[in-house]
């Protein structure tokens, strides 16, 4: 999985969340874009320090929500690629 990949799907998630006026904690974004709570809260972490969120409240930050608002009209990168997630169904 790419670091970056993971970070539009969360602004992503988290604009959505905002938009229609819900809040988002760390549980909640983990169900949402299925990865690993380790994983998302690096990513978290990381856009912080951007500037893009506030990880204090969870909410995007205005030029966080101003990248989120442009990625929910795109098609995102799927998380994982195919061939790894037919592998995890075939094994289950």
């Amino acid at each position: 999985m790419n670091v970056r990949t993971l970070s539009t799907h969360v602004l992503r998630a988290l604009a959505d969340a905002q938009t229609e006026g819900r809040r988002e904690n760390l549980e909640t974004l983990v169900e949402r874009v299925q990865v690993r709570r380790r994983d998302v809260r690096a990513v978290i972490t990381a856009l912080h320090e951007q500037g893009l969120v506030d990880a204090v409240h969870m909410r995007l930050t205005l030029e966080g929500f101003a990248v989120g608002r442009s990625l929910l009209a795109q098609e995102l990168p799927a998380l994982r690629s195919s061939a790894r997630v037919e592998r995890r169904v075939a094994a289950a």
